[in-house]
């Protein structure tokens, strides 16, 4: 079995001084996933830097769920392009040399 490092979701909200709520919001819209071991709720750490970018989109520049999951979105869409554009780079250079 996969060992996983789990951080409580109320520990998450209260360090970053967020509702419970948000998560919960959050999770029902499809945008994050936890795990729930009687009755505390998880996420999982490798999580941890999209829920702070929600976060911050959502409590800083006031954008709301529909938006956030646009947003992310496209930012994977402009990942997977430049993964896409560096490898016909790399088989470029390779016919080129």
């Amino acid at each position: 079995m996969e060992n996983r490092q789990l951080i409580p979701v109320a520990d998450f909200c209260d360090y970053y001084h967020i509702e419970f709520s948000f998560v919960r919001s959050l999770h029902d819209y499809g945008l994050l996933e936890f795990t729930t071991v009687k009755e505390v709720h998880y996420l999982r750490a490798e999580d941890l830097s999209e829920l702070e970018k929600m976060v911050r989109l959502y409590y800083e520049l006031d954008i709301n769920l529909e938006g956030i999951d646009a947003i992310r979105h496209i930012l994977q869409r402009m990942d997977k392009l430049q993964e896409e554009l560096n490898s016909l780079k790399n088989r470029l250079d390779f016919y080129e040399s």
